[in-house]
């Protein structure tokens, strides 16, 4: 019997693993942007992060969206930040 297996990811605040249907999941496409997109299956670099507002508010301050990604477009990340802002509502 083949069983399904639960696809993990470590969170980039917390550093907890967790099943990747728990976090919010930040993409890096090809073109250069940003995409925020927990139930996609986008190809690029990803990021994730836990839904926990700690963790985003974390995320923010430390601004570990630039380092997760090696991402530099400074309007794209605050783009995002203010997305994930809106989870925290």
């Amino acid at each position: 019997m083949s069983e399904s297996k639960e696809i993990k990811r470590k969170c980039q605040a917390c550093f907890e693993v967790k099943n990747r249907a728990e976090l919010i999941k930040i993409t890096k496409l090809k073109d250069g942007t940003l995409k925020i997109n927990p139930k996609t299956n986008e190809i690029g670099r990803s990021a994730y992060i836990c839904k926990n507002p700690d963790c985003i508010k974390q995320f923010i301050k430390k601004h570990k969206l630039k380092k997760a990604l090696k991402y530099s477009n400074a309007k794209e990340i605050e783009k995002i930040e203010l997305e994930l802002a809106a989870f925290l509502i």
